[in-house]
């Protein structure tokens, strides 16, 4: 019978660790502590595993290539990801290191194919922007680099990821809409598209139920998709419309002011729109829209930071660092 090759993920998994302690234990890095760092070094001999010691010139010694990876979608969402994007950028210029970047397309999702930039080993640092599937971003992890999650987490992901504080920001959309006296207010968003879509919608219940009012079922529409006539069908079939509408990203914002324009509404003299991420479409439409802003540049900069921390400490328990979303009132709410 053919031996098991002895590998650092079998050694992992005899000891219930991860990978990334085993690497860091057997080659000598900060990290881990003595204890473990001799539990590992027993159990890869007892294994039989032959590794090469590493020199600690060798251990501080960095190539600087940072990876970034990212769904086909995200890197085509310019105006929001564009910018992380430059932020990232500078940050790796600022510190002497270099940015990979690379998309993954759908069939590479699907049947898990690793980006390139990864398969040779000489990545220091990945950062993951927005989501690709759960089952992808757990396969990368797997491979040990360090790695931070921008603008996307999930129970069954265990990384520090870099988020908006999207439940407070819906709650102060909503929370905007009531103090300007609406007590009819509905939500359009797709919840099941992304997890800061749905806490953005728990945000909003929170404010409501603040307030003491009511949840019209008909107006809470967690399916929406970006496509006009859809968005225009839905808004047809109800039997009543609320006085004001929070949207989950300005993209449904604009289609909503549109569609409701399309029917005859005024905005915001009918029904105010309040919508989240400051992006373009919430500057360029008439009337511009009132929305949550987030500052797209300290994603690239704190993602960075964490990243640099998580290199220098790989056992430390993972983090969630959550930005803050500020509103920005412009033409598309008024006082009920």
């Amino acid at each position: 019978m053919k031996q098991k090759k002895i590998t650092m993920q079998l050694i992992a998994d005899s000891l219930h660790i991860s990978k990334n302690t085993v690497s860091q234990a057997l080659t000598g890095k900060d990290g881990v502590s003595d204890a473990t760092r001799q539990l590992v070094t027993e159990t890869a001999a007892h294994l039989g595993y032959i590794y090469a010691k590493i020199s600690k010139k060798e251990q501080t010694k960095r190539n600087g290539i940072i990876a970034l990876i990212a769904s086909e979608f995200a890197f085509s969402q310019r105006n929001f990801f564009g910018e992380i994007y430059l932020s990232l950028e500078q940050e790796c210029s600022k510190h002497g290191m270099t940015l990979q970047i690379q998309s993954i397309y759908p069939q590479a999702r699907d049947e898990l194919i690793m980006p390139s930039v990864l398969q040779n080993q000489t990545v220091e640092g990945l950062l993951i922007l927005s989501h690709i599937s759960t089952e992808y971003i757990n396969k990368v992890l797997s491979i040990g680099i360090p790695t931070v999650l921008i603008d996307h987490h999930h129970p069954h992901i265990h990384a520090d990821c870099i988020l908006t504080n999207n439940r407070f920001g819906g709650f102060e959309a909503a929370h905007h809409l009531i103090k300007l006296g609406h007590k009819k207010i509905g939500f359009l968003g797709n919840v099941s598209f992304s997890p800061s879509y749905y806490e953005r919608l728990e945000g909003y219940h929170l404010a409501m139920n603040e307030a003491g009012l009511t949840v019209n079922p008909d107006w809470l529409v967690k399916d929406a998709s970006e496509a006009m006539t859809d968005l225009t069908s839905k808004l047809s079939r109800m039997a009543s419309m609320p006085t004001a509408w929070f949207c989950v990203n300005d993209g449904l914002g604009f289609m909503l002011i549109s569609s409701l324009q399309h029917m005859g509404y005024k905005i915001p003299n009918d029904i105010s729109v309040c919508s989240f991420d400051n992006g373009q479409l919430s500057q360029i439409h008439t009337p511009t829209t009132t929305t949550m802003s987030v500052d797209l540049s300290k994603y690239g900069q704190k993602a960075f930071q964490q990243l640099l921390w998580r290199m220098n400490n790989p056992s430390e328990p993972f983090i969630e660092v959550h930005l803050p979303a500020t509103l920005i009132e412009r033409e598309s709410t008024r006082s009920s």
